[in-house]
This record gives C-alpha cells, sequence and structure tokens, in this order.
C-alpha cells in the first residue's frame, strides 16, 4: 500500500533546520508582511515612511510588521540621521525552497508506486 512506504531517511533529513524554517514560516503568514516584502523586492531598499503610505494602517502598525520581518532575518535596517530604511533579505530563503523541493520528490515517489500500483493490480 502507498501509505504504508518507508521514508524515515526522507523525513529525518526533511527540514535540517526547522526552527529556521518554521521562524520564516510564522514572518511571512502575515498577508501584510508578505506584501512589505514583495513591495522591497520590487523597490529596493524604501523608507519606512513611504512603505508605511502604501497601506491603510498606521505608520506604528507597519513598524511591528518590519520588526517581525527583521526577527525572521527577512529585512535589515539600515539608518541614516532620522531615516531607516528597510531592505529585503532573502538569503535564507532557499531553506524554504529546499523544503517543499523534498515536499514534492515525496509525493512524486508516492506517485510513482501508486502507478505501479494500479498497472500490476496488486494491494
Amino acid at each position: 500500500m502507498v501509505d504504508n512506504l518507508l521514508f524515515p531517511p526522507i523525513l529525518n533529513l526533511m527540514v535540517e533546520n526547522d526552527e529556521r524554517l518554521s521562524d520564516l514560516l510564522k514572518a511571512v503568514s502575515d498577508s501584510t508582511r508578505r506584501s512589505l516584502l514583495t513591495q522591497l523586492c520590487q523597490q529596493g531598499p524604501t523608507r519606512v515612511t513611504d512603505l508605511a503610505a502604501l497601506y491603510d494602517m498606521s505608520l506604528n502598525a507597519i513598524s511591528k510588521h518590519i520588526k517581525v520581518l527583521e526577527k525572521a532575518e527577512l529585512v535589515s535596517r539600515t539608518t541614516i540621521g532620522r531615516t531607516h530604511f528597510i531592505e529585503a533579505n532573502l538569503r535564507d530563503m532557499s531553506i524554504f525552497e529546499n523544503w517543499l523541493k523534498e515536499l514534492k520528490s515525496i509525493w512524486e515517489i508516492r506517485l510513482e508506486k501508486l502507478n505501479e500500483l494500479m498497472e500490476t493490480g496488486e494491494n
């Protein structure tokens, strides 16, 4: 049966850095934070006040979202005088990409096994 395939080696390697992946997923779980990250990727380093102008929320609320992204190291802040510039930092997104690739490979293996079972008629 397909569900009885043994995947421990794959599952053990699937998330090398589980805590880091969790941090990334939590940070991008909010649609405003995903939108902020998208804006920063498109525009490059941007002043916090310019980012806040794009949203129907207070500067304080935008700052809180940015702090979550900073904590997850998805953005970095540069301060020049009283002006704060935020820049996207996607260096660790490969952790997320690798996890998705590994999930995809697990499903490909399962689908191949299902196809074999359907062709042979075995249970």
